[in-house]
């Protein structure tokens, strides 16, 4: 997979991450590839906020989704680390969220579905560097 953009941030700039996501992705739907600890929910949680969610962002790992309103849109936020199979997921409807085509779709964890996903998922990749920086790769 080739990297279309790359961008290097620090929690301070946070924000600036979550702006430059969601004005270089192809997608509303957006994967996130990333090791334990690099701040998945951290840039969703800046994301949601400047899409305008009246609701703070948090980590859905124990409900698995989390759904927010925006003025414009509904986000869905899933946190997959917990399924052990895409059957799981088909089990709770993943598949209807995937229909809302004004939604946003964040998904952290999204290997165990990649056989379910649909095709315009766009997927990045976030690197936590020796620093403690990161660098998010548009993939």
């Amino acid at each position: 997979m080739n990297i279309m953009v790359k961008l290097t941030y620090n929690l301070e700039q946070i924000d600036t991450a979550a702006t430059f996501l969601l004005h270089h992705t192809k997608s509303k739907i957006i994967l996130f590839d990333a090791a334990m600890g690099s701040g998945k929910t951290t840039l969703i949680k800046a994301m949601a906020k400047h899409l305008g969610a009246f609701d703070e962002a948090n980590s859905p790992t124990f409900s698995i989704v989390n759904e927010y309103e925006t003025p414009d849109a509904k986000i869905y936020h899933f946190d997959l680390y917990r399924l052990k199979n895409f059957y799981e997921a088909l089990d709770f409807g993943i598949e209807e969220y995937f229909d809302d085509p004004q939604a946003y779709i964040f998904i952290e964890w999204p290997k165990v579905i990649e056989a379910i996903l649909p095709l315009n998922s766009q997927k990045i990749r976030i690197i936590v560097n020796e620093n403690d920086s990161r660098e998010l790769q548009i993939l």
